[in-house]
C-alpha cells in the first residue's frame, strides 16, 4: 500500500531549487524552526509517519531529531542520506552551488556522526544522489562500511537517483550484491507527471520487494505552470474536488505504485492539500492520460536545472 511521507528539503533551508509563491516570508533560522515544527505536527496529526531528511537540507536533520525527542512518537520512522553538505550557511542570496556533493569514506564517516542521532527511529540510510560520475558505486570502501552499518544497526541501506541516466543508475545498484545478498533495499527516485523515463525499472523493483521511495512529485512546482497538461489536471482536479497538487501525487501512487510518495511541503496548508491525494483513486483512463504529460528525460533534466534558488 503506498502512502505519503514528509520531505524536509524546503523545511530546513531558507532556500530550495523550486518554484515559490511570490509571498515574502520569514526567512530567519527561528522562524524556519517553529514552521518546521507546525508542519511535523500537522503531519503526524494527519497519519504520516515516514519523514525524510538530509544533512544538505540545512536544519533538517536537526529539526526533526529536536522534534521527535520533543514529541517522544514511538511509531514514526525517519530516512536519511549522506553525500551533500550545505555550504550556504543560511545566506539569502548565496551566490555559487547551495551544497557539495562527495561520495568519499571519509564524507560518509563525518555525516554518519551527526545522522546516527535520529536512531532508533533511522530506518532508511542512502546514498544522497548517486551517479555515474561520482563513482560511488565502485568504491569498496564505501560500499563495505554501508554495509557494516546494515548489519550493526538494522538499517535498510538505500540510494537517491537524479538526472536523465536514473534508470541505468538503478539497474546496476539493484544488481549489487556483498556476501551474496543485495546491499540496497530502497531507492529514491525522481518520478513524476512529466519525468517517467524509469518507470519499467520501477515496476521490476517494486516487484523484486524492493522499497521504493518518490521524491519530486510535483516536479519542483512544474505541474503549476501553464502546459498543454494543465486542462486536463484542471478537469480532475474539478472532478475529485480537490488541487492540482493531489492529482499529480496521486498519478506517482496509481500509475507506479510505489511504497512512499513524499510530499515536498514548505507550510501546514501545502501539507493538508498534498494529502488529499489520499481521498481517491485515479481510474486506469486517468492514468493513461497523465502518462501522456511525459517529456524527453533530457529536456525535462534541462529545464530543472535552469530553475533557481530562492
Amino acid at each position: 500500500m503506498c502512502t505519503i511521507g514528509l520531505g524536509l528539503a524546503a523545511l530546513g533551508r531558507p532556500e530550495y531549487l523550486n518554484i515559490r509563491s511570490a509571498v515574502s516570508i520569514d526567512k530567519s533560522e527561528a522562524a524556519f524552526k517553529e514552521n518546521a515544527f507546525l508542519v511535523l505536527d500537522k503531519a503526524y496529526a494527519c497519519g504520516v509517519r515516514f519523514f525524510d531528511t538530509a544533512p544538505s537540507y540545512g536544519k533538517g536533520e536537526s529539526f526533526l531529531q529536536e522534534w521527535n525527542a520533543s514529541r517522544k512518537h514511538a511509531d514514526v520512522v525517519f530516512s536519511s542520506k549522506w553525500g551533500y553538505t550545505y555550504v550556504a550557511n543560511w545566506k539569502l542570496g548565496f551566490l555559487g552551488p547551495h551544497e557539495v556533493k562527495e561520495h568519499s569514506l571519509q564524507k560518509l564517516k563525518e555525516q554518519w556522526q551527526v545522522t546516527q542521532d535520529l536512531l532508533p527511529k533511522l530506518k532508511v540510510y542512502q546514498i544522497h544522489s548517486a551517479t555515474f560520475e561520482s563513482a560511488v558505486l565502485q568504491n569498496t570502501a564505501v560500499l563495505q562500511h554501508l554495509f557494516q552499518l546494515k548489519k550493526e544497526f538494522g538499517l535498510q541501506i538505500g540510494l537517491t537517483v537524479s538526472g536523465p541516466r536514473q534508470k541505468e543508475l538503478l539497474l546496476e545498484a539493484s544488481e549489487l550484491c556483498l556476501e551474496n545478498a543485495p546491499l540496497f533495499d530502497s531507492f529514491q527516485v525522481t518520478y513524476n507527471l512529466f519525468e517517467q523515463a524509469a518507470f519499467e525499472v520501477l515496476k521490476q523493483l517494486k516487484g523484486a520487494g524492493r522499497f521504493l521511495i518518490v521524491k519530486e512529485g510535483l516536479a519542483n512546482g512544474r505541474v503549476f505552470l501553464p502546459t498543454k497538461t494543465r486542462k486536463t489536471l484542471e478537469g480532475l482536479a474539478l472532478k475529485y474536488q480537490v488541487g492540482i497538487d493531489a492529482i499529480a501525487l496521486r498519478f506517482c501512487m496509481d500509475a507506479l505504485g510505489p511504497n512512499v510518495v513524499l510530499s515536498g511541503a514548505a507550510s501546514a496548508a501545502q501539507l493538508t492539500q498534498n494529502l488529499c491525494a489520499l481521498n481517491f483513486q485515479l481510474t486506469p483512463s486517468e492514468i493513461e492520460q497523465l502518462k501522456g504529460a511525459k517529456m524527453p528525460t533530457e529536456t525535462y533534466w534541462h529545464e530543472r536545472s535552469r530553475l533557481p534558488w530562492g
